[in-house]
């Protein structure tokens, strides 16, 4: 995808989520009163202005495992739930937790999860995509935040949504958090199959010497 259009797509999507965000809390005048949500909008921004330099693509390369595509739905829906039904349930006081402190705790670990999300992007470059796929050229990548966990974008994921939530004080929020787990470990091991038949015994050596997501658990 060329720069322009690139930026196009980040730009819209990221005005679109914030914009469920804010419908949801009942307007921009509610939304912005709070300090904490005008960081949460901040780190959007960042966010979304680092992903137009940290590379990847969403290409199937030399060869896809087509069956994990469904993920890509999957996390789309729980997506557009968690822009709009955390800002909803704070809002109208469901289900939440309560304290200005838990807003500035989740705004740190959007950032925090924000970063490991990113970084990994980079590190990869070519090599990460958004489909399951070997890419021309395709190496294993074991050093640096890969020689402790294989997969340091899906655990930035998570600490991503859980900080989304938080920021909302939603406990519905953290509940969607938590069902990214479900098209999270599918695709977890939908990588891993492909790796190992890719890579042999390279990866199952590496495998054994790393976590997936969380080191001493799992």
């Amino acid at each position: 995808m060329s720069l322009p259009l690139k930026v196009i797509a980040v730009v819209s999507s990221t005005a679109a989520y914030l914009a469920l965000a804010i419908l949801g809390f009942g307007g921009p005048a509610r939304f912005f009163a709070h300090g904490a949500l005008i960081g949460l909008t901040v780190a959007v921004g960042l966010m979304s202005f680092a992903s137009l330099f940290v590379g990847g693509s969403v290409s199937a390369g030399m060869r896809e495992d087509r069956g994990n595509r469904w993920v890509i739905a999957a996390f789309a829906v729980i997506a557009i739930l968690s822009a709009w039904l955390p800002a909803y349930t704070d809002r109208h006081e469901f289900w939440t937790i309560d304290g200005e402190a838990i807003r500035w705790t989740g705004v740190v670990l959007f950032l925090l999860g924000g970063a490991l999300r990113l970084w990994p992007v980079h590190v990869l470059g070519h090599r990460f995509s958004g489909l399951v796929a070997i890419q021309p050229g395709h190496t294993l990548q074991t050093g640096g935040v890969y020689g402790i966990i294989r997969h340091p974008s899906y655990l930035g994921l998570l600490l991503n949504a859980t900080g989304w939530a938080l920021a909302f004080r939603s406990g519905v929020g953290l509940l969607l958090a938590a069902l990214n787990l479900v098209p999270l470990l599918a695709r977890i091991r939908a990588e891993e199959n492909l790796l190992r038949s890719e890579f042999g015994q390279a990866y199952e050596a590496y495998r054994a010497r790393t976590a997936r997501l969380i080191p001493g658990i799992y």
